[in-house]
């Protein structure tokens, strides 16, 4: 019934680093094919990159705990990262240069835009085929689930198999399609088959809980309002088959805060979707 993020989007690094500062060095981690970091040693400092190996923006958050070493200001930082771009995120300078020095940094990210200017006159379709229409297992604030960052989510109740469309045209970002299992237990979570669409406005678009192979589309793909995209399922932390949909932001620490919108039905538009309800789709 929940969305949980998993390893292939983000990932967590630590590093613990001891140095006299007497020579440069440049130290390099770099998680998959996503995000390099690059801390680069100097006699007196530490300069810390971050580089996106992908063609969208990434938001990155980083912490470092330092000995010997001052940053200007925070030592924790959230900052988005454009498609292949690289960027000094963070200098610490020698307090003392006499002594040595030692530093440690966390990092993790995930796929979009800080503070996204979401286009909230835009109305949304219901993530199925035109004249159909799903009972709504948790709407927006249902209590199960649905609360926190996953307030404004949807899971619509879908017999495994059950074409799923684009509820917003965008470039396709991400697919896992290769897992076969459904649970509840903890950690079940990296089990779940998923699209992300990325929007003009860097909001996500992000389908949950998909049938193993049943995606339609691969990344790099630009796909329309209405677009068949994949098939239903039942894979990932989930108790029944279902569609888990919904439109997120970036934040902190490689989280997503999902976004409230509206939904176009045949019947008119949905500001809220809630638990019981069945929209048919326009």
């Amino acid at each position: 019934m929940t969305k949980t993020i998993t390893g292939s989007i983000r990932a967590a690094i630590i590093l613990s680093l001891l140095t006299s500062g007497s020579q440069a060095v440049a130290r390099d981690s770099c998680s998959r094919d996503w995000v390099c970091v690059d801390a680069k040693e100097g006699r007196d400092h530490v300069e810390i990159y971050v580089e996106n190996l992908k063609p969208y923006p990434l938001t990155i958050s980083l912490r470092a705990s330092t000995r010997n070493l001052e940053p200007p200001g925070r030592q924790t930082i959230t900052e988005t990262v454009s498609g292949g771009d690289r960027k000094l995120i963070l200098r610490m300078d020698q307090v003392d240069t006499s002594r040595d020095w030692h530093y440690r940094y966390w990092y993790d990210w995930t796929i979009g835009s800080l503070h996204v200017k979401h286009d909230d006159g835009h109305l949304y379709r219901f993530p199925y085929a035109s004249g159909n229409s799903y009972y709504v297992l948790q709407g927006f604030g249902s209590r199960f689930s649905h609360t926190g960052l996953e307030e404004f989510a949807v899971d619509f109740h879908m017999r495994v198999g059950t074409p799923i469309h684009a509820a917003r045209g965008g470039t396709v970002v991400q697919v896992v399609e290769e897992h076969l299992r459904g649970c509840w237990e903890e950690g079940c979570g990296k089990y779940a088959n998923f699209i992300v669409i990325l929007h003009s406005d860097g909001s996500t678009g992000e389908y949950y809980h998909l049938k193993n192979d049943g995606s339609y589309v691969e990344p790099g793909d630009h796909v329309t309002q209405g677009q068949l995209i994949g098939l239903s399922g039942n894979t990932g932390h989930t108790t029944m088959p279902h569609l888990h949909f919904a439109v997120y932001e970036a934040v902190a620490w490689g989280n997503t805060r999902s976004i409230p919108i509206r939904f176009n039905s045949a019947k008119g538009v949905v500001s809220r979707p809630r638990r019981g309800g069945r929209y048919i789709a326009d």
